[in-house]
Parts: structure tokens; C-alpha cells; sequence
């Protein structure tokens, strides 16, 4: 599997299986291809359940502190592959300072990979890094996993211009033989939309330099239908053009958190969950794989 190395910031196989020993998940448990009953899939067609979670820093709807029950909202949705968004590692007392990916990976018994976006210095002397991003949790055995930059407008320093920075996170996944690329994304949440259209565009580079199945999660911060959101459709498909709305959690009026497929990757169900764990809704999807990927 050849990578060009100028798009990816991090090559962290060895990290994501040291986590993995350290949480003592030797045995990830069936993924939903092992719980396909009747009729078993031809070699070609191969299911996979994905999601992607903004987890709101590991506070529900109601603002309050609550890991637990993020993780039981995430255990719920019983899918193979789960992209999270607002990931903190250590990053302030809003989260206890805790390590959210490592720790929601014990819980859930999954393997993990944590992409940063920000990486400060620790709030006291001997203390560990600070960081924020997204994360990565995976049932299935990982082959390769990379934190890339994206054109990104910083909220941690003063008078911000575009520039590169990590926090697209990419890991190659082998699922019965099928090797499918899965990237979470957390597109800006400003206004103004020519952000998001260079960060679209960034993503689809990266997208391009890999073959076979895909499969593009993420919070986008705008709707299937927005402008900036454009040339995603084409090179990707939406998993649940008619899929309900997920932002806020409890009466939700906009669909911005969003399954995104290849063409060689066909949908056979979608749903949002209710839970009101984070103040997004989670979205998951039933897929086939066509093709075994490199």
C-alpha cells in the first residue's frame, strides 16, 4: 500500500496497536459481517457498519461532564467503524483532563486512533500535552492509519490566517479480506463557506492518492446541498440523501453530520439515534464492499 508521504503528517501503525495492547482489547469482538445471517454475501460484497459521533467533548445535551454515557450511546449504535469529532486528550477541566479517545476505547474494547488538531503544552508543569481533534475506533484490524493536514483557520492563537494544519484522520481497515480506506473529517464552523470549499478540496486530494472503497465521515458543518459542499458529489456519494436531521440533538434542524461513500461502496441502511449523550445526533450506516482494495 503506497502512500505519497508530502499528505501524510503521522505514520502511527505502531502507535494505534500499542494503544490497543495497552487497553487490553486482544479480542475487538464479531464485527457486523459476522452477524450477516441468512444468505452469506458473495466474496465481492462485503458488510461493513459505519458511523460517525460528534461527542461534544464528552458532554451530553445538557452541558454536563459524562464519558459513561458517551460511551453507551456509542456501544449502541453497534457499528464496526466510528468516527468521533470534539475528541479531547488531556485538554482542560471541561472533560477532566481526561484522555477521551484512549478511554473510550477501554470501555468499548476497540482499537483507536486519535488525529489531533491542536497539540499545546500541558496546563501545569509536568503535565501531559494538550490536545484536541478527532479519533478513530475500529473493530476491525487496522493496516495503516495517518493524521493529515487540511487548510484549517486555528482558534487557539490571535489573528488567524488559512493555513495547513492535521486533523483529517485516515485509517485503512482490513474487513474479511477487503482492505477500505475510512477518513474522519470536522469541517470549520464559520459562516463564511470558503473555508470549508478548500478544506473539500484538500480532503478529495487526499482521497485521491488511495484505490478501492472509501468511506468519508464527519461533522461538515453544512448541509448535503451547500455550495462549498459541491464537488464532494461525484468522486462520493450521500449515504442518506433522505436521512433526518441531526443538529441540535433534541429537536434537530439541520443534517450536518454525514456518511459518505465511493462509488464502489453500496448503502444498505441508514439511521440517526436519538440519544441526547452530545449535542449532535450520530448517524450510522450499513454498507457492501465492492473489491478488495490495496
Amino acid at each position: 500500500m503506497d502512500r505519497k508521504p508530502r499528505r501524510a503528517v503521522l505514520r502511527v501503525l505502531a502507535a494505534v496497536c500499542a494503544a490497543t495492547a495497552a487497553l487490553g482489547a486482544a479480542s475487538p469482538g464479531a464485527t457486523a459481517a459476522d452477524r450477516v445471517t441468512g444468505v452469506e454475501p458473495a466474496a465481492s460484497r462485503v458488510p461493513l457498519r459505519v458511523a460517525t459521533y460528534n461527542i461534544h467533548a464528552g458532554a451530553g445535551q445538557d452541558n454536563v461532564f459524562d464519558l459513561d454515557r458517551t460511551a453507551t450511546a456509542i456501544r449502541d449504535l453497534d457499528a464496526d467503524v466510528i468516527a468521533l469529532q470534539e475528541v479531547d486528550v488531556h485538554w482542560g477541566a471541561r472533560s477532566d483532563f481526561t484522555d477521551e479517545a484512549r478511554e473510550l476505547a477501554g470501555k468499548l474494547r476497540m482499537r483507536v486512533f486519535f488525529a489531533p488538531v491542536y497539540d499545546l503544552p500541558p496546563a501545569t508543569p509536568g503535565g501531559e500535552r494538550r490536545q484536541y481533534g478527532v479519533a478513530i475506533l475500529s473493530r476491525c484490524p487496522v493496516r495503516g492509519a495517518w493524521n493529515h493536514e487540511i487548510t484549517r483557520l486555528s482558534t487557539q492563537t490571535p489573528d488567524p490566517v488559512p493555513a495547513p494544519a492535521p486533523g483529517f484522520a485516515e485509517v485503512a481497515v482490513k474487513v474479511r479480506g477487503t482492505l477500505v480506506h475510512v477518513y474522519a473529517t470536522h469541517l470549520d464552523y464559520r459562516a463564511d463557506p470558503s473555508l470549508r470549499r478548500a478544506q473539500v478540496d484538500d480532503m478529495l486530494g487526499i482521497l485521491a492518492e488511495d484505490s478501492g472503497p472509501k468511506v468519508l465521515l464527519g461533522d461538515f458543518n453544512a448541509e448535503p446541498d451547500a455550495p462549498e459542499l459541491a464537488r464532494l458529489w461525484g468522486p462520493l456519494a450521500d449515504a442518506a440523501p433522505s436521512g433526518g436531521k441531526t443538529y441540535p440533538a433534541v429537536h434537530p434542524v439541520k443534517r450536518i453530520d454525514l456518511v459518505t461513500v465511493s462509488p464502489d461502496v453500496t448503502v444498505t441502511g441508514t439511521r440517526e439515534s436519538d440519544t441526547t449523550a452530545s449535542d449532535h445526533r450520530p448517524v450510522v450506516a450499513d454498507l457492501l464492499l465492492h473489491g478488495r482494495g490495496r
